[in-house]
């Protein structure tokens, strides 16, 4: 039965249907998760690896190696991304799409556990744990005190407030940043030690026999059964001076170690609030959880955070990303809302009838919150991209039901009865409508080509779409005839007049079909060959926003003590520059993550002492020009800083912007930059060398920035060189000059845990022997570490072996186990496309060394891999609308038709990316997929009025008229309506329009040119393919009719 006479026959049924999918979608509104991105759920694990004191060389070759090896066993893996520095191995496991994750994760960890079995005595089991660009910092939890140590507050943050942080639901809370673990620190006095025999591997030693950790037993009484504790681990850690170091008893550990002190470990990195020292936790949410949800929670546990530290803390939540994601939401809502008010004002115009443009404005709504309802259903959230898709759909929503009011009140202007109109109405726009439908759907097929990221972004934008339309055409055939039959008035309209004039402007164009025909493929021609070398290209347009990100790296393996110097001078040339009062918060991070929290490297890698990481907030939006200026500045202030406070420094300051906010850190694909181009080899020396020349030859490129290898590969070292034989004449193995210096340049936690624990709070601290740094300033000071010994003199280092200065990488990098060297650069006034080339011609002219490979990283690959995916989809996407058309025209003809429709859209979109400046990106390409299923639209709107006048007999040329005449209109409202639905999208107006506005660009200049050709070309091609064409519908049933639509 036709869908419009069922509800006609049962309009209160379908009333109260359409009224309970309305509250359905608002309940699903309430309750249906909101965020900036949805749930990208990428293939990705990372497995960090800590052993403290071991340099790059060591973690490579004795822990990472045996990694990788063993990960080649786990099923799906793709390539596994190493990076060692000293005292931690970060793995990074890149799965195959659509492998079981949950699979990948236990085969890993099963993995890991038989690696571990060929590892150094002492290897702690490593973090292993999902985390992707979706799980990125929606803030940071500040914590400062004018009057505790940082010691004393990372204790404070470690014990009382994580706990409490990780219970909020969604949050992953790693350990806080800018302190190190408290512990008790024996500082140990080297000249004693010398005087006495003691290495400070004895001490440590004695303490781990004199400190023991041991169990309480229990004896039964008469009555009772009392534990047995014994202090053999002291309460008090100035009890651990009366530890005796030798067997005589006389020399106690008071005697060589004046200071026994509750501190903290090994200071080696500091965290800096606006230019204060600080601690601060990052809140970061799970990959799947809420960003709104997640911070509501936080805030709401505040106060209790705060009750439960001392009254002189300060806490507070800052670079709060649950403030953009409102901004975003709020936007896209005002922009749908307002094209909404445009389409029905648009609509109104031209049907001249409050009560048409009521009935059309009516499924908006309907059909928006039935999308929702879909979206919740399928698990998705209310994002940036699903709400984009809605807004997006808002102006093709009016599309079903105008065409079929418009068809209605065609009618009802010649007399016809109101439920007479509605039904053969609906009855003649059903089926192109319906076609129309699927070939909108069709054109999204490149959506399921795209991989990673981008997948994961414009699936749920594509659903989105779907959705809608979906329920806009579900309500066009049973809820608009019903408010049709019960709204509309019979009326009698000046049709005809409009009509003549229609016809007498355009019908005439047929009579001259070929050189219109020809006109139009030269107009397009020349359009592209206009057009395409003005285009640029990026996976997304940059969004500018209120925060700005940049890593500062000084000279290799300079002190944290002069990094922190740097960073506050940086700090100082960043409030010159974006002006006094411009600048409302600053949060840096200085130096290396301590080794008690490694897993902090997963959230923020640092890859040495040298490097420091600066997040500012600004009251102005940090645009492009901004930090163009600031790059131009700071390079310039931090260089010439630096020659007066290191002049015996060869290497300068390099500095690198970062993204920023959470929309940059998801919309770069997880890439901290977005030009990389990597060399790997099994030989470092010839992948540095290779390197070198590549990152001179990008530094020659225009409008690429911040050119740096991304990793420190000169670390000065002073190089202890064992003399085993001179040592083994004094009674000495290699192993004891090696722990003798332990204490002497790190400490003794590494290799001999002692324990304390603290009665008052009933936590457990290490102890560790240190001699203190300012006795460990000089290579000399190295040399007279005492050794202990029995001999007549004293033993030190010195006559052991010596001391010989050199230097190595910082950081090892390798991918699939090769060896590997990156450099990196921004981007400064060029797109990501042109950039490629620029790489990519570079590139060419150098030949690698026998066995090094160079490949394209950061974005450029990403890129190139989706423009592949992209070309696939859309041939795809041409075949299936080719094949939708001829499958109902049943007709090749006018299968070329619509197909020459589609260079029409494209040269359209084309001149309106060029004229507003907009490069083609991911979204301006999905905008352009929809522009051209709009012009596929229409065009069968068209033809299908225009293949039933010929088959009742007219010829080719009155028909293509006389059709024109029958859909002209219809075809100019639905794109006038669309493209004021479209408009405030276009302006891009929010932090996050600049998102959206690509989309709605694209669509807008594909849909002018679609009404253009519809009206202009559309008529003329069909005259010229049409014509002597049979007259009659393709049958092979000989009782089949030959009768037209």
């Amino acid at each position: 039965m036709n869908p419009a006479r069922m509800a006609l026959r049962r309009p209160v049924t379908w009333i109260v249907v359409w009224l309970a999918v309305a509250l359905a979608g608002i309940f699903a509104f309430n309750r249906i998760r909101k965020d900036i991105f949805p749930v990208l759920d990428l293939p990705v694990l990372y497995v960090c690896q800590p052993y403290g004191g071991m340099d790059p060389g060591q973690m490579e070759g004795l822990l990472a190696n045996y990694y990788e090896y063993h990960f080649l066993y786990i099923n799906g893996i793709k390539s596994v991304e190493t990076r060692c520095i000293q005292g931690v191995a970060l793995m990074k496991l890149q799965f195959h799409p659509g492998s079981d994750m949950a699979q990948g994760l236990a085969e890993t960890v099963a993995q890991v556990n038989r690696s571990r079995a060929f590892m150094p005595p002492g290897t702690l089991p490593p973090f292993v744990m999902r985390y992707d660009a979706g799980s990125a910092a929606v803030g940071y939890l500040l914590l400062s005190s004018p009057t505790l140590s940082v010691g004393q507050i990372q204790d404070q943050a470690l014990f009382k407030v994580r706990p409490m942080f990780a219970a909020i639901p969604g949050v992953s809370a790693p350990p806080p940043m800018g302190g190190s673990q408290r512990t008790i620190v024996v500082r140990v006095d080297p000249d004693r030690l010398k005087d006495l025999r003691i290495s400070p591997d004895d001490v440590a030693r004695a303490i781990s026999r004199g400190n023991e950790v041991s169990p309480s037993g229990a004896i039964r009484t008469a009555d009772s059964m009392p534990l047995v504790p014994v202090n053999s681990m002291v309460t008090d850690p100035a009890e651990l001076g009366a530890i005796p170091l030798d067997a005589t008893g006389k020399v106690f550990l008071r005697d060589v170690a004046p200071f026994i002190e509750d501190a903290t470990d090994i200071t080696t990195g500091y965290t800096l609030v606006d230019g204060r020292r600080a601690v601060y936790l990052i809140a970061t949410k799970r990959a799947d959880a809420s960003t709104l949800d997640v911070v509501s929670g936080i805030r709401a546990a505040l106060p209790k955070m705060k009750a439960a530290l001392p009254p002189e803390v300060d806490v507070r939540f800052e670079f709060d990303q649950s403030v953009l994601v409102t901004a975003a939401l709020d936007s896209l809502t005002q922009e749908a809302f307002l094209g909404a008010i445009l389409t029905g004002m648009m609509v109104l115009v031209f049907l001249r009838s409050w009560r048409g443009a009521l009935v059309v404005v009516a499924t908006i709504p309907i059909a928006l919150l039935a999308a929702v309802l879909g979206l919740h259903l399928c698990g998705q959230t209310l994002n940036l991209m699903t709400l984009g898709g809605l807004a997006l759909a808002i102006g093709i929503l009016v599309d079903e039901a105008t065409v079929e009011i418009e068809n209605i009140h065609t009618r009802l202007c010649f007399g016809v009865l109101v439920s007479r109109a509605v039904v053969d109405g609906n009855r003649e726009t059903a089926p192109p409508r319906l076609l129309a439908l699927l070939c909108i759907a069709a054109v999204f097929t490149p959506a399921l080509f795209l991989e990673g990221e981008a997948r994961a972004l414009f699936i749920p934008l594509s659903l989105a779409v779907l959705l809608a339309m979906t329920a806009s055409y579900a309500a066009s055939v049973t809820l608009v005839p019903v408010l049709a039959a019960w709204i509309l008035l019979p009326t009698r309209h000046a049709m005809a007049e409009d009509r003549s004039v229609a016809v007498t402007l355009l019908a005439a164009l047929p009579r001259w079909r070929w050189p219109v025909a020809g006109l139009y493929l030269a107009v397009v021609t020349g359009v592209f060959v206009w057009a395409l070398p003005r285009l640029g290209g990026d996976l997304f347009p940059p969004v500018e926003s209120h925060e700005m990100v940049f890593r500062l790296r000084g000279p290799a393996g300079t002190r944290i003590e002069e990094t922190e110097a740097l960073t506050l001078e940086a700090l100082n040339r960043v409030n010159e520059v974006v002006g006094a009062g411009n600048l409302q918060l600053s949060l840096a991070y200085v130096g290396q993550i301590p080794s008690s929290y490694p897993v902090n490297y997963i959230h923020l890698w640092m890859g040495g002492p040298e490097e420091s990481v600066v997040r500012i907030r600004t009251a102005s939006v940090a645009t492009a020009a901004m930090r163009r200026e600031l790059r131009k500045d700071l390079l310039a202030n931090l260089n010439a800083w630096a020659r007066t406070r290191w002049p015996d420094k060869v290497q300068g300051v390099h500095v690198q912007f970062e993204p920023s906010d959470i929309v940059n850190q998801v919309m770069s694909l997880g890439a901290n930059m977005p030009v990389e181009v990597s060399v790997r080899g099994a030989k470092l020396p010839d992948v540095r060398g290779h390197a070198t020349e590549v990152k001179n030859a990008l530094a020659g490129i225009t409008g690429l920035a911040d050119v740096q290898t991304a990793q420190s590969l000169e670390y000065p070292t002073l190089g202890v060189k064992i003399d085993r034989e001179a040592a083994a004449m004094a009674g000495l193995q290699a192993g004891d000059v090696a722990r003798a210096l332990i204490a002497a340049t790190s400490s003794t936690r590494f290799t001999l845990p002692v324990y304390w624990r603290d009665p008052g709070n009933g936590i457990g601290y290490q102890v560790q022997v240190e001699v203190p740094a300012s006795r460990m300033s000089r290579a000399v000071d190295i040399s007279e570490v005492p050794l202990g010994g029995s001999g007549a003199s004293p033993l030190a280092v010195r006559d052991v072996g010596k001391i010989v200065p050199g230097e190595m990488p910082a950081q090892i990098d390798r991918f699939n186990m090769k060896r590997e060297v990156r450099v990196t650069a921004n981007l400064e006034g060029r797109d990501l496309a042109s950039a490629r080339q620029r790489v990519v011609a570079a590139l060419a002219e150098f030949t690698p060394p026998t066995g090094v490979e160079t490949h394209l990283g950061g974005q450029l690959e990403p890129m190139a891999r989706l423009s592949r995916g992209l070309a696939f989809g859309g041939v795809a996407a041409i075949v299936a609308i080719a094949l939708l058309v001829l499958a109902y025209f049943q007709s090749v003809r006018l299968v070329a038709v619509v197909l020459l429709v589609v260079p029409g859209v494209l040269a359209g979109l084309c001149v309106m990316l060029v004229a507003t400046a907009t490069t083609i990106s991911l979204p301006s390409l999905m905008g352009a997929i929809l522009a051209l299923g709009v012009g596929v639209a229409h065009a069968i709107l068209y033809l299908s009025k225009a293949r039933a006048m010929r088959w009742n007999g007219t010829a080719a040329r009155e028909a293509s008229a006389e059709a024109l005449q029958a859909r002209a209109r219809p075809i100019l409202m639905t794109g006038m309506a669309m493209l004021a639905g479209m408009a405030p999208m276009a302006l891009g107006g929010g932090e996050t329009g600049v998102l959206s506005a690509p989309l709605a660009r694209a669509v807008m200049g594909g849909l002018a040119a679609s009404i253009l050709v519809s009206l202009l070309v559309l008529p003329s091609l069909f005259a010229c393919l049409e014509s002597g064409a049979p007259l009659r519908e393709l049958s092979l049933d000989p009782d089949h009719a030959n009768a037209g639509e």
